[in-house]
């Protein structure tokens, strides 16, 4: 994927006000802890996230990422009349039928002309979404348009926190497997990106590539396909922490090669990267696994955790907001979600 015609023109964000410690959710698991013989403070240790946060029960999927749009919208200067295009790209949604898009499409007033739908690729659904309106811009089928998403885990988390408490044949494997599903949190974020001949700020997306090993679709599995507003159907999330780290480091390194191929860059030509946040461990690996320098990495893991699909782009957007970003820099999007599915993209800022 080549671009010369697309630019990032803004983002915009909103964070729920309720933190939630890695100690809190310990605590809550204390009959655990006791009967396993464990310490409190294992979590952050092992995931370096010291807090997340949750949004109140009320507050839907839509109704965040609507904020968050009209954030990215006002900062862009960009006239509704002129976005072609939203795509709403996370895992949380309103409910399974109609598309959440067309909510945020109706709550925002955009035009009726305005191509609507949903994507959803696990981790990857956000920046899945920059692609396909960033194609659609440079084919000239719309001027401007708008990605944005939700996620929302408290339910995850309260139902897995739920599920260990009932197991009466607990061990420290169980509760290891549940470890990835504690360290989700939630937030929502939004981006405009423009035809160049619209933009203001000039902030090129280049191109990116992307790269399959969906031979390890089982590592990562939601099974019940359920919705914000279905109480009766509760989320349960399990995951293979260590198979996914263990492949995941093998795809990453591929589709490296392969970005810096297709952007004829270099490692070092790289002013700062933006990846999809797991763990500090994992990003760690990573880096090592890629050889890149970790002092160009921006990181929000430490207080949001792992914010599934809007972790990339949110992170890139505080990022961007306390100026870590200067005119000219090269800055690397890392993406990779279960599936698994690895998408890089390059941008000139």
């Amino acid at each position: 994927m080549r671009y010369e015609k697309v630019c990032l023109e803004s983002f915009g964000y909103e964070l729920p006000e309720h933190a939630v410690t890695s100690l809190s959710l310990e605590k809550r698991l204390a009959p655990i802890y006791e009967e396993l013989n464990l310490n409190y403070g294992r979590l952050e240790m092992l995931t370096g996230i010291r807090e997340r946060r949750f949004w109140d029960d009320e507050i839907t999927p839509s109704q965040a990422s609507m904020r968050a749009a009209e954030k990215a919208i006002n900062e862009s200067g960009i006239n509704k009349d002129d976005i072609g295009c939203l795509l709403h790209t996370s895992v949380s949604r309103d409910f399974l039928e109609p598309a959440t898009a067309t909510v945020v499409h109706d709550s925002l007033g955009l035009p009726p002309a305005a191509t609507i739908f949903d994507i959803s690729n696990a981790c990857l659904g956000f920046i899945n979404g920059m692609v396909t309106l960033a194609n659609m811009i440079e084919l000239g089928q719309v001027k401007a348009g708008i990605v944005v998403g939700c996620e929302n885990s408290k339910r995850l988390v309260d139902t897995t926190i739920d599920k260990l408490l009932k197991d009466r044949d607990i061990t420290r494997s169980k509760l290891k497997l549940a470890f990835a599903t504690l360290t989700l949190g939630s937030g929502a974020v939004a981006a405009v990106l423009t035809h160049s001949s619209l933009s203001r700020c000039g902030h090129r997306l280049l191109g990116g590539v992307t790269r399959a090993a969906s031979e390890h679709n089982s590592l990562c599995r939601i099974e019940a396909d359920a919705s914000y507003l279905d109480l009766e159907e509760l989320p349960d999330m399990r995951t293979d922490y260590e198979g996914i780290l263990k492949n995941g480091l093998r795809l990453a390194p591929v589709t490296w090669e392969a970005i810096k191929k297709e952007l004829d860059w270099n490692a070092s030509d790289v002013d700062r990267f933006f990846t999809h946040q797991v763990s500090a461990s994992h990003s760690k690996l990573l880096f090592q696994a890629l050889g890149l320098d970790v002092a160009k990495d921006f990181t929000t893991l430490e207080y949001l955790g792992n914010v599934g699909s809007v972790s990339l782009p949110i992170t890139m957007a505080i990022g961007a907001e306390q100026r870590r970003l200067s005119t000219g820099d090269r800055v690397a999007a890392l993406g990779i979600g279960s599936g698994l599915v690895c998408l890089m993209l390059g941008l000139e800022w």
